[in-house]
């Protein structure tokens, strides 16, 4: 049965971005964590993804089908449903879900069959947790300090703590990698 893998990249001090939105350092030498271990089994496992809008915006929304490195079925979870169809292939399909977490959570585990559902953005990570949807995160650390920007664990409203099992840690240059199995 699909697991639900949550996580991000963040800085030591735990923010997803700068206050720009900008990444870049955290990511500063994309080959190179293509090339790791840790991206290749996640790439191997995940059978779907769910992502917010702001998420499915970053990008041109056609570049997915030949270029992202999870070739599988997107589930994006928004409000309103573009008009312009994304460009899509054999393995790669686009879903928008308007129902909520719950239904994009639901349609992308039937998809993804034994393999994983990962999650992509802050919001979906947050929201996933919020309605004890997650079973696993997965955090990368970058030894960069941003001091301010949008938080992963910010907008947290659950009613109990979560509490972590630690089941890896993968470094890989700089960055250091952290599975956590959220216990229930």
């Amino acid at each position: 049965m699909a697991k639900v893998i949550g996580g991000m990249t963040l800085s030591l001090d735990g923010f997803v971005a700068e206050p720009d939105g900008n990444i870049d350092r955290l990511y500063p030498d994309m080959d190179a964590l293509h090339a790791s271990e840790v991206l290749q089994e996640e790439i191997r496992t995940t059978g779907a993804i769910v992502m917010g809008r702001h998420s499915y915006d970053m990008a041109d929304p056609d570049w997915f089908a030949d270029d992202y490195e999870y070739q599988v079925p997107i589930f994006v979870l928004t409000h309103h449903v573009p008009e312009k169809k994304p460009k899509e292939n054999d393995a790669l399909t686009v879903t928008f879900v308007t129902e909520g977490i719950e239904s994009a959570i639901a349609q992308a585990k039937a998809a993804a069959g034994d393999r994983n559902v990962l999650l992509i953005g802050a919001s979906m990570n947050q929201q996933c947790l919020n309605a004890g949807l997650c079973d696993e995160l997965h955090i990368g650390i970058m030894p960069v300090l941003f001091g301010i920007g949008p938080r992963l664990f910010e907008h947290l409203q659950m009613p109990d703590h979560i509490t972590l099992e630690k089941i890896r840690i993968f470094e890989a240059g700089e960055r250091t990698d952290l599975w956590y199995r959220i216990v229930h």
